[in-house]
């Protein structure tokens, strides 16, 4: 389906409920259809309408089975054999859980994303913190105060990092949920991404993240140059997965801080702690702080699992400024996060992955583009390959940074109270939980080596 042609609609369909028509779809060029089985996402299939005004049931599950049949006859086959029905996800009602929504100034998306994060199941005990990294303007304030007991943290020192760290620092959860203000989180999600924690083993949780819509050639072409979805196959990372590969660990195939969950025991331990301020949105390396977290998770020895079922649905940028900007981040950010490896771990993996492997791969995409084989632009790819040669100086402006706004205080012990807490700004709200009350969950356990 081309990345630069018309609209694409986003739809979704429940194969274990009679298929509908699809309707309204003669202005788009496509139809990307996600299909669920309950509560298991399966997969994606893009659909041409044909100028049609819908698209027909018969025409929908033909489509379906071509794509996804063995997917289905998997689940069918799995069903008999294990139990009838579609498994589902269960949380522990003790579990507390805090969400942490870092915002800059996006009133609208902000206010998208509370509206779906205050209907989530009460399965278990959830508060909802928002931090506002650019509290001049108010307007963070505002929205906040439409959506009783949500929490407001304000942090001053740009950047994702450091506004994410804030927000851990003041969650009062044994389980901390990362996700951006301009995520949508659809019911149940939140059931489903904390739900492996009931493994003691487990450190962390990644979901899928889908596109919200594609109407926008920057939308299209975000999604061609991989988007932030890691597929829809569920994944396991530990210890032996991390030194498993001989060349670069491929963390960034794990998720992203877009829809993750972690033990809040994590960000308290030396080997690991919070996120490295320097990478980041904000900074001059502009991503990768949450590919960097995850390869000190899996050095430490514990578990990240990949849930591809716990879905949320992303707003991508609707402006192709805006696109070129945040993939040009991406690629300084990709370099940064090696540099670190290599610098701080001293992990030489890393420079397969610059010298050798990052560089095939720009010259196998410009071989395919040049082909016929890609409809992904040669400009964006000369811009990633831009991007990566700025890396190194990236990185070095971004340490500087940090070294002048100074790092985020080191977690020790968590807060006890809102009003022993002297960065929470408060709001008109009440408390989603009695932090004396919280009950704990399964302690952290390491892989055996």
């Amino acid at each position: 389906m081309s990345a630069a042609g018309r609209a694409v609609a986003v739809r979704t369909v429940d194969v274990s409920r009679p298929l509908s028509p699809i309707e309204g779809v003669a202005r788009y060029a496509g139809v990307r259809v996600f299909v669920v089985d309950g509560e298991q996402l399966l997969g994606a299939v893009d659909i041409r309408p044909a100028g049609a005004a819908a698209i027909s049931a018969a025409r929908l599950r033909d489509a379906i089975a071509e794509s996804l049949g063995q997917a289905l006859f998997t689940r069918d086959i799995a069903r008999q054999l294990v139990t009838v029905g579609a498994p589902s996800f269960r949380t522990d009602p003790a579990i507390a859980v805090s969400i942490v929504v870092p915002t800059c100034d996006r009133p609208e998306d902000l206010r998208r994303c509370l509206a779906s994060l205050v209907s989530q199941s009460d399965a278990c005990q959830v508060e909802i913190v928002v931090v506002d990294n650019r509290p001049g303007t108010g307007t963070t304030r505002e929205v906040v105060r439409e959506f009783p007991g949500v929490r407001l943290v304000e942090e001053r020192r740009q950047g994702l990092s450091y506004a994410r760290n804030a927000g851990i620092a003041q969650a009062r959860g044994d389980i901390i949920v990362a996700t951006d203000d301009d995520v949508v989180a659809p019911p149940g999600w939140i059931d489903k991404l904390v739900a492996p924690f009931g493994r003691p083993e487990v450190a962390a949780v990644t979901g899928n993240v889908l596109p919200l819509e594609l109407e926008s050639e920057s939308q299209r072409l975000f999604e061609a140059y991989g988007g932030l979805g890691k597929g829809f196959t569920r994944l396991e990372a530990n210890g032996d997965w991390f030194r498993a590969h001989r060349l670069a660990v491929p963390t960034w195939q794990l998720g992203a801080t877009a829809n993750a969950a972690f033990r809040a025991a994590i960000f308290r331990d030396p080997a690991i702690g919070l996120l490295d301020e320097a990478l980041g949105a904000g900074m001059p390396t502009g991503c990768s702080e949450d590919t960097d977290l995850f390869y000190r998770i899996l050095k430490a020895g514990h578990v990240i699992v990949y849930e591809p079922s716990a879905f949320v649905w992303h707003r991508h940028r609707t402006s192709m400024e805006d696109l070129r900007h945040q993939i040009l981040a991406y690629s300084r950010g990709h370099v940064a996060y090696h540099l670190t490896t290599l610098l701080r771990d001293g992990d030489r993996r890393a420079l397969w992955r610059l010298l050798y492997s990052l560089p095939k791969t720009y010259l196998r995409r410009t071989w395919h583009r040049l082909r016929g084989r890609s409809e992904y632009p040669l400009s964006l790819i000369l811009l990633e390959i831009r991007g990566t040669l700025a890396g190194p100086w990236a990185l070095w402006r971004s340490r500087r940074r940090v070294r002048e706004l100074g790092p985020s205080a080191r977690l020790e012990s968590r807060p006890s109270s809102p009003e022993e807490d002297t960065h929470a700004v408060p709001v008109e709200s009440r408390s989603t939980q009695d932090p004396a009350a919280e009950p704990p969950v399964a302690p952290l356990a390491r892989v055996p080596r």
